[in-house]
């Protein structure tokens, strides 16, 4: 027999031999003697209160052994001679389209305009060290696009969309950790993500299907409104009848390619602001309630926040406890920031984009001559304000963040995790009042809501401008966009993901999508 049950495990009780054993049995009225074993299904912390609580989901076996180990199985085949799938870019959404045309015994073809992970990295060191961006190989592009030098966070709300489990178990089979199937709030790390995402590009390759890197898509040939051909950068022509279009956020390239080619486009409200960086033991004292360090038992502590100020949303955005502020700029002449966390979240900082809510309808009125792209242009010249503020160079433009709130420069800064390092600049006055005045206020709500979060020992570092896209891709009930056939926009870069697995969920659909009638 196997019971499904809830129990609840205090901070102390957790040092425990057989805890979860001893609980069950109470739970279940019975001896422990009874139980064959406890499998973990779900775990969480609630540090609501003062005593500090795990909450288990697990799974009691009753006289009968239990599983040694989970068996993820993918009918993959070999498609090395079947019908071909053209898709344009190798983030999460390419991969999983990818893995899916494999699943359902078709060709995925990829190009992906950027490098293989190992190769990125010469690039990413590059930005670090020298300030110098490679606008195809960055954080941005290249192998797993942006989520394989990131956290890994896997926290998605795009529940009725796909299959996340199936997301999960795949990122199992393919090198990762199971602990993500358990945790409430999973993550990967970026240490540790390069690896899965070797490990998946040599699926999709031992399968019969291509990826080629450095190869970016220029133009396409459309007649009779339908896609026919791709033009590389080299000038090749790549004959293709289906293609998933997967690009990511930040392909500006590919909104201006369509937008000159009249292909339907949509201006989409996203958010920027800036990034705000604390010392880690100020965040896990406030969360955690502890004036010396945390428990060993205890994670690093991260938080969620969030509210309105007049009219707009003003929310924490890829929390990363333990974490470090990296530059994401795809291009030269722009500071963009992001970060992310390795696997143990053992750095001494925690960090979190802070973002105000854009409505594209009614807060760009400025730029409305910029027509559908206007959300795009707006963020360009706050990424060219951060570069111009900084240095122009990667050096990011920064502020304490109580002098930021009173509107006065910092005369010095705290030590910060961001290699290419900070410039004291006035945030306060250089930001839209859009943005800045909003932060303004929401910081000292957040302040009110995390005693001690508002303190001249944080950071704020600007911009984070890559929430999400600032432009969607129209796409009807086929999935396919409404004007050209055979054309599916994909993930984030279409406006239809915010994350890995969302991305990677819809990458599924658009593979389904796309082999029907092939």
């Amino acid at each position: 027999m196997i019971k499904d049950i809830q129990l609840r495990v205090t901070l102390q009780e957790e040092n425990y031999p057989d805890i979860l054993t001893r609980k069950s049995a109470e739970f279940l009225g019975m001896q422990s003697e009874e139980i064959s074993g406890v499998k973990i299904l779900r775990k969480s912390i609630d540090a609501r209160k003062k005593q500090i609580i795990f909450n288990y989901k697990v799974a009691v076996y009753i006289n009968e052994p239990v599983p040694e180990t989970s068996d993820y199985h993918f009918d993959y085949k070999d498609v090395s001679k079947a019908k071909p799938v053209h898709i344009i870019g190798f983030g999460p959404a390419g991969m999983w389209a990818a893995l899916r045309c494999i699943e359902l015994g078709f060709k995925p073809i990829v190009l992906e305009r950027g490098k293989n992970v190992q190769d990125r990295r010469r690039d990413l060191k590059a930005i670090n060290q020298d300030h110098v961006v490679n606008e195809d190989s960055n954080y941005c592009f290249g192998e797993g696009g942006a989520g394989t030098y990131s956290d890994g966070k896997l926290y998605t709300r795009s529940l009725k969309r796909g299959d996340v489990r199936r997301i999960f178990e795949n990122l199992v089979f393919h090198g990762a950790t199971d602990q993500i199937l358990i945790d409430a709030h999973p993550h990967i790390g970026t240490n540790k993500l390069p690896k899965v995402v070797q490990n998946i590009r040599e699926t999709i390759l031992n399968f019969g299907g291509e990826i080629h890197f450095e190869t970016k898509v220029t133009d396409f040939i459309i007649k009779d409104q339908n896609i026919k051909t791709l033009v590389l950068h080299n000038g090749k022509a790549m004959d293709v009848e289906r293609v998933i279009l997967a690009t990511g956020h930040s392909a500006r390239d590919i909104f201006y390619l369509l937008h000159e080619k009249n292909i339907a486009l949509e201006a989409k409200s996203f958010a920027m602001g800036v990034r705000v960086e604390h010392p880690q033991h100020i965040i896990d004292s406030i969360q955690y309630s502890c004036s010396d360090e945390r428990d060993p038992l205890l994670p690093a502590a991260a938080y969620s926040l969030v509210d309105q100020v007049n009219e707009r949303g003003v929310y924490s955005f890829c929390m990363c406890p333990g974490g470090f502020i990296v530059p994401a700029a795809t291009a030269n002449g722009e500071v963009v920031v992001n970060g992310m966390s390795p696997s143990k979240r053992n750095n001494q900082f925690a960090n979190s984009g802070i973002v105000v809510e854009i409505n594209a309808d009614k807060d760009l009125y400025k730029y409305e001559h910029f027509g559908v792209l206007k959300a795009l242009e707006y963020q360009k010249d706050l990424e060219r304000l951060a570069f111009t503020s900084g240095g122009r160079s990667q050096v990011a433009p920064a502020q304490r963040l109580t002098d930021f709130v009173e509107g006065k420069l910092s005369a010095n800064l705290n030590p910060t995790s961001y290699q290419p390092g900070l410039k004291s600049a006035p945030l306060h006055s250089l930001l839209p009042k859009l943005i800045g005045g909003r932060l303004r206020n929401g910081f000292k709500i957040f302040g009110e809501k995390m005693k001690g979060f508002y303190t001249e020992e944080a950071n704020i570092i600007g911009v984070e401008s890559r929430t999400s896209s600032p432009v969607s891709i129209p796409r009807n009930e086929r999935l396919e966009h409404p004007q050209i056939a055979n054309l599916f926009p994909c993930g984030e870069g279409g406006g239809y993901a915010g994350g890995i697995v969302s991305a990677a969920m819809d990458g599924e659909r658009c593979a389904e999508a796309a082999i029907i009638g092939l």
